[in-house]
C-alpha cells in the first residue's frame, strides 16, 4: 500500500509498505480521510517525545472497516468507523485509576509507535472503532477525535451555566471549544485571534465578539473561564492575566516542549485561580460522535482542504500558513 512514511524527524516521504493484517481483535481501515493538526508537525519535528520512528503519521481518521480479526465481534466489513487512536496499557497506576490518557506507558495511532492513517489501510483495536451513520457525509468522520480532545478539555472546567469565556486561537480547536461553549450555556463568549480573516467566521460559529488583542475588548473583572487553543506562550501569559478572581485557565494548546511561561503567584493564591491543563482523549470518544451527529459542530465549515497522499508535503504547508482550518489528506 502507499502511505506517508516519517523515517525519522524531518525526513518524510510517500512510500510502499506493507499492507496490514488485522490480528484476533483487531480491524483493518481502509481510509476515506485522514485530519492534519498540530501534533503532527510535533511529530514531523521530533518535538514529540512518545513518538518511535520510522511512524506513518496520522490520528484523526475514519473509513471503512476492510477486514476484521476472528475475535471481533462489534464491528463487520463495510461498517463505516471513526476511530479513537488511544493506545493505554492497562496496567499502570493511571489506567488503574480510569486515567489512561496519562498512561505510564502512553501509545497511540499515528503519534507514540503504532502507524497510523496517512495511508490507503491502517490496523485498529476493533474497541477503538465506532461506527458513524450512514447519511453523515463521510468526510466529516475526521473530526471526532479533534473534538473528543475538546469534550474531555470541557470536563477538566467544571462547568457553571452563564459563565463568561474568553478563547484564545480562532483555528480548528479554538472553534470547536466556542461552539461547544455556546452550547454549554455560555453568557458571553469571546475570542481572540491574531489573523483577522478568521474573525467572521468565528462570530458566525457563535461569538459575541473577536478581536486581535483582548486589549480591544472591555470586560475589567475578566473572564470566568479562559481557554488558551494556540499553545504559544505569549498567550498563555496574556491569559492568565485575563481571569476573574476565582477563574480558570485552561491550557488546551500544545505548547513545545521546552517552552516556559511567567507569571504571578501571589495571584493565583489571592484569587484561588484554577490551571488545568487537558491532555488528548478520555472517555469522551463517544459523547463527541454524539454531539457530531446531532449538529452542535458545524462540519463543513471546519474542513477546508482535502489533499491526496501524494500531495502531503502541500497539506502540511497549507497547515503551517494557517490559511484554512481543517486540512485533510486521502489516498483516493
Amino acid at each position: 500500500m502507499k502511505a506517508i512514511v516519517i523515517q525519522e524527524p524531518g525526513s518524510v516521504a510517500l512510500e510502499r509498505v506493507d499492507d496490514p493484517a488485522p490480528g484476533p481483535d483487531e480491524a483493518v481501515v481502509a481510509v476515506e480521510a485522514c485530519g492534519i493538526c498540530g501534533t503532527d508537525i510535533h511529530v514531523l519535528e521530533g518535538e514529540f517525545a512518545p513518538t518511535r520512528y520510522p511512524i506513518v503519521p496520522g490520528h484523526e481518521f475514519c473509513g471503512e472497516v476492510l477486514a476484521v480479526g476472528a475475535g471481533v465481534r462489534n464491528l463487520a466489513v463495510g461498517d463505516f468507523v471513526a476511530v479513537d487512536p488511544s493506545l493505554f496499557c492497562g496496567r499502570c497506576r493511571f489506567c488503574r485509576i480510569g486515567r489512561g490518557n496519562l498512561c505510564e506507558n502512553w501509545n497511540a495511532i499515528g503519534v507514540g509507535s503504532a502507524n497510523g492513517a496517512c495511508a490507503e489501510f491502517v490496523r485498529v483495536p476493533s474497541a477503538n472503532a465506532s461506527q458513524l451513520p450512514p447519511d453523515l457525509p463521510r468526510r466529516w468522520g475526521t473530526l471526532v477525535e479533534p473534538l473528543s480532545c475538546a469534550v474531555h478539555g470541557f470536563d477538566q472546567l467544571g462547568l457553571a451555566l452563564s459563565d463568561a469565556y474568553l478563547i484564545y486561537g480562532a483555528g480548528t480547536m479554538g472553534l470547536m471549544l466556542a461552539q461547544l461553549a455556546r452550547h454549554a450555556g455560555a453568557a458571553q463568549l469571546d475570542m481572540v485571534d491574531t489573523n483577522p480573516a478568521r474573525h467572521e467566521l468565528a462570530r458566525r460559529l457563535g461569538a459575541d465578539r473577536v478581536a486581535t488583542s483582548a486589549n480591544e475588548l472591555d470586560r475589567p473583572l475578566g473572564w470566568e473561564i479562559v481557554i488558551d487553543a494556540t499553545g504559544v506562550v505569549p498567550a498563555i501569559e496574556d491569559g492568565l492575566r485575563r481571569v476573574r478572581r476565582g477563574g480558570t485557565l485552561l491550557v488546551f494548546g500544545v505548547a513545545n516542549p521546552e517552552a516556559t511561561a511567567r507569571f504571578s503567584p501571589f495571584r493565583v493564591y489571592n484569587d484561588e485561580l484554577r490551571i488545568v491543563g487537558s491532555m488528548a482523549v478520555l472517555h469522551s470518544f463517544e459523547r463527541a460522535l454524539s454531539l457530531l451527529v446531532r449538529g452542535v459542530i458545524d462540519c463543513e465549515a471546519m474542513i477546508t482542504h482535502r489533499f491526496s497522499l501524494e500531495e502531503y508535503g502541500k497539506a502540511i504547508e497549507t497547515f503551517r500558513a494557517g490559511s484554512g482550518l481543517k486540512v485533510q489528506v486521502a489516498a483516493g
